[in-house]
């Protein structure tokens, strides 16, 4: 479960950062001076850097607490599953 969480969220910021970078590349052309594009960069990097930040602490707290938050998960999945299976064999 943690190893696909991870999966997911740096999936996120590799999606994050292309979908930046391709808006970036897009709309270059619409802003209407060079302080307008350095402006709007600047902005755009700021938003992806607190982004990456962000996910990599959430990474890093999962990482920490995995045994916690994790073994919670899995003693409700494990109940479930043994009521489904008791549903079944009677």
């Amino acid at each position: 479960m943690h190893r696909r969480d991870v999966v997911v969220a740096v999936t996120f910021v590799a999606g994050l950062w292309c979908a930046m970078s391709f808006v970036a590349w897009a709309t270059w052309d619409l802003a209407p001076s060079p302080t307008a594009r350095i402006v709007l960069m600047a902005g755009g990097a700021i938003v992806l850097v607190f982004n990456t930040a962000a996910i990599l602490a959430m990474l890093r707290h999962y990482r920490e607490d995995r045994d916690f938050m994790y073994a919670l998960d899995i003693k409700f999945l494990d109940a479930a599953r043994a009521q489904r299976a008791a549903g079944r064999l009677k």
